[in-house]
């Protein structure tokens, strides 16, 4: 194939000095990488799928409400959905609906800010910018030993986007934003030809190469920290703990070079999909690309932004492209026009098509532990409900069959119940014991995590 994108980016990245990772897939965690050999059990797998703008919510008084309302009607095992969760009814037994659950520090937020702290619970009040690590990369820490990857971040318009108004859902230790990924064709090769055609010989001495790169801009850095002001050295701090992981990861992939990838067939993947045309399939790539990483083992975290807050990016223009609707998703959510239920609740109903999607592939697709889906975890939800109040989230919860999870209801908790007390029972549910994460109170209190 010749010389490989990451080879390139990797390239323009060593070149540019203040310059934050661009490889997002080098953000390694500090976990080192444990003897790699066969597991004795089937792994145990995490995901969190996102949606901006929050969701249709017709008051209870209004007509369309028992149509077009985002949470279904009822309660417990014998909800009723309305049309806008309807392509979820298939998965019945392998999904939760949630209601009530929230993050206490960003309440009383503008919801699109919200968006940056969905999966870290973090303080995004008054002047400072005080987010923290995201619940993923924690379960990355203890999940990494096992895989090639720590994890997988992806998104519909890739990068970090800034603060506010961020283009992905994970965030490092120091609650600073890892890129995403988004160009297909990039990630397949990235992630499941890392070989490329090479010998393992000449993989190695790559690597090695690469090593020594990265080992002489650590040093050359140590001459150019004495020389600036604290405002630099911050810049700079930053700069270098992107490349540390980029050394993290190095070695991660000499240590796997050795161990073949698993068996696959990826013919069914569309590698060159176009946002700006067919949505559908951009976002389905998306799922596909997601589920051959389970089903390879390359990594056992991931996230995916479907699309970003406020109307930005691709993901506006998502309700054009795919419904002929003359707004975009943000534009739909303000709407004050006569059937703006209706429209809000198709796209809603949209995007659950999508995710229902993806509870298929993970059913319909099998490893040597079985369906994909009954040892893999999964969320789908945003970050505020109607008109971007965040509270009262709307979150659906997937899969976990072979990890005791009990699906099948509908749940109204406590509107003062923390977000991050699900990610504690979540993070107990894949075998990691944390004791709190965030500004969690303990273990969410409900039977479907056991």
């Amino acid at each position: 194939m010749g010389k490989k994108s990451w080879h390139l980016d990797r390239r323009t990245f060593l070149k540019g000095l203040g310059v934050s990772c661009m490889l997002p897939y080098m953000e390694a965690m500090s976990t080192p990488l444990a003897k790699v050999g066969s597991m004795s059990e089937a792994p145990k797998r995490l995901c969190f799928v996102y949606f901006p703008n929050g969701v249709g919510l017709p008051p209870q008084n209004n007509y369309h409400h028992e149509h077009w309302n985002w949470f279904p009607l009822g309660e417990g095992k014998d909800y009723r959905f309305t049309k806008t969760l309807s392509p979820l009814e298939r998965h019945r037994k392998e999904i939760s609906i949630l209601g009530g659950l929230s993050h206490p520090k960003s309440r009383r937020l503008l919801g699109h800010l919200a968006g940056d702290t969905w999966l870290t619970g973090g303080d995004l009040r008054g002047s400072e910018y005080k987010n923290n690590i995201s619940v993923d990369q924690l379960a990355a820490q203890h999940l990494a030993k096992h895989t090639r990857f720590p994890s997988l971040a992806l998104s519909t318009d890739g990068g970090v986007g800034y603060k506010s108004r961020v283009s992905t859902l994970s965030f490092d230790p120091n609650g600073r934003p890892i890129p995403s990924e988004h160009r297909h064709r990039e990630i397949f090769e990235r992630y499941f030809a890392p070989g490329g055609g090479e010998t393992t010989q000449a993989r190695r001495k790559s690597l090695q190469q690469e090593q020594k790169i990265v080992d002489l801009v650590l040093a050359d850095s140590k001459h150019l920290q004495r020389r600036l002001g604290k405002h630099d050295q911050l810049k700079l701090d930053e700069y270098m703990t992107s490349l540390n992981q980029v050394e993290e990861q190095i070695k991660r992939n000499e240590k796997w070079l050795n161990v073949p990838m698993k068996e696959f067939n990826a013919d069914h993947i569309n590698l060159n999909p176009n946002a700006t045309v067919d949505p559908e399939s951009y976002i389905r790539s998306s799922f596909d690309l997601m589920v051959l990483g389970m089903q390879t083992d390359i990594t056992r975290v991931m996230t995916y932004m479907m699309a970003r807050e406020d109307g930005m990016g691709f993901g506006e223009n998502f309700p054009k492209l795919a419904l002929g609707f003359k707004n975009g998703h943000h534009a739909i959510s303000h709407d004050q026009s006569k059937n703006h239920w209706v429209e809000w609740g198709s796209y809603d109903q949209w995007l659950a098509k999508q995710f229902s999607y993806f509870l298929d592939r993970m059913k319909n697709t099998e490893d040597e532990y079985g369906p994909l889906i009954h040892n893999t975890l999964v969320l789908y939800g945003s970050a505020c409900s109607s008109t971007h109040d965040a509270v009262n989230y709307p979150l659906v919860l997937a899969g976990g069959k072979n990890m005791g999870v009990n699906h099948g209801t509908y749940t109204k908790f406590d509107e003062h119940s923390p977000m991050s007390n699900l990610f504690v029972s979540m993070l107990h549910t894949m075998g990691i014991p944390v004791e709190n994460f965030s500004d969690s109170t303990g273990k969410l209190e409900t039977d479907i995590l056991g």
